[in-house]
């Protein structure tokens, strides 16, 4: 269902959703052939955490943003993900307001992580 909902707000702005997967292996393999700019990743999935997936991400493909989708909001996770390099936070419940404040501050971070590795 999450993914769904993503999904369709993603679509009412024209960015491109080009994969999904229902599980952590399965969506780092995909991550791997597809080469996204972003990634929504759940914290909580099948075979493989979203921290473990978030730490693989990040170790083969540095330059991705990663924003974690998750209905927890204990510190510790949280921190867990900021260390791994998680580039954001869509807490659930949330709306279309929610993920595109997400996406366009995944953005911005990125786009001046950028300019900044240029100089």
């Amino acid at each position: 269902m999450t993914r769904t909902v993503l999904r369709a707000m993603l679509f009412s702005t024209a960015h491109h959703v080009c994969g999904e997967a229902s599980n952590g292996k399965a969506g780092y393999e995909l991550a791997q052939k597809l080469l996204p700019d972003v990634v929504f990743l759940d914290i909580l999935m099948p075979d493989l955490s979203g921290i473990e997936v978030l730490k693989q991400l990040k170790e083969s493909m540095p330059q991705v943003d990663v924003l974690m989708v998750t209905g927890e909001r204990d510190a510790d996770t949280i921190r867990q993900c900021v260390a791994a390099g998680a580039s954001g936070f869509i807490v659930k419940p949330f709306n279309a307001a929610t993920v595109h404040k997400a996406l366009a501050d995944a953005t911005l971070r990125a786009r001046a992580a950028g300019s900044k590795s240029a100089r």
